[in-house]
């Protein structure tokens, strides 16, 4: 499996390893834009890697900080009491640049910034930029994304 990212269409296309297109998704990239460097809230370009998936087996709506769960599962009152937080739901694939200078290493090291894709509310708007950096999904397509996907799979991740 290969997954391209494409942030002008704010879509994401699952292939497989004969590049034939498995699956397209919805998704939200940074509303800051494209970037590479610590700080920006931008989402990264270029080639990377799934580093590390997180969350197998937990409940869909999982709240997660640091990557870890917190005990909580997202309910809308939940975010009421609690406006602006950045709520990373259900699952977690932690992405690593591949191409050093670039997105990985220093301070453009993608792994170190802790991008991800990861699940979001289901009132998170997909289609257009809204994130702090992260790839965001909606939890019903993150999890059948993540269960299609290894850790080393190869994600392009184009403007």
């Amino acid at each position: 499996m290969n997954i391209i990212v494409e942030i002008a269409l704010q879509q994401m296309i699952l292939l497989d390893s004969t590049g034939h297109v498995v699956r397209r998704y919805q998704i939200s990239s940074a509303k800051n834009g494209t970037g590479q460097e610590r700080g920006s809230f931008c989402t990264p370009l270029g080639k990377h890697i799934v580093r590390a998936r997180i969350g197998q087996g937990a409940p869909v709506n999982t709240v997660f900080v640091r990557r870890r769960p917190t005990g909580e599962i997202y309910t809308p009152e939940l975010a009421a009491n609690q406006p602006g937080r950045d709520w990373i739901l259900t699952r977690i694939l932690w992405l690593s640049g591949c191409e050093p200078g670039f997105n990985r290493l220093g301070s453009v090291d993608t792994m170190r910034r802790y991008i991800y894709i990861h699940g979001s509310p289901d009132s998170a708007e997909m289609g257009k930029p809204g994130s702090i950096g992260c790839i965001r999904m909606h939890n019903h397509n993150l999890l059948d994304l993540f269960e299609r996907v290894p850790v080393g799979t190869s994600i392009e991740i184009n403007a």
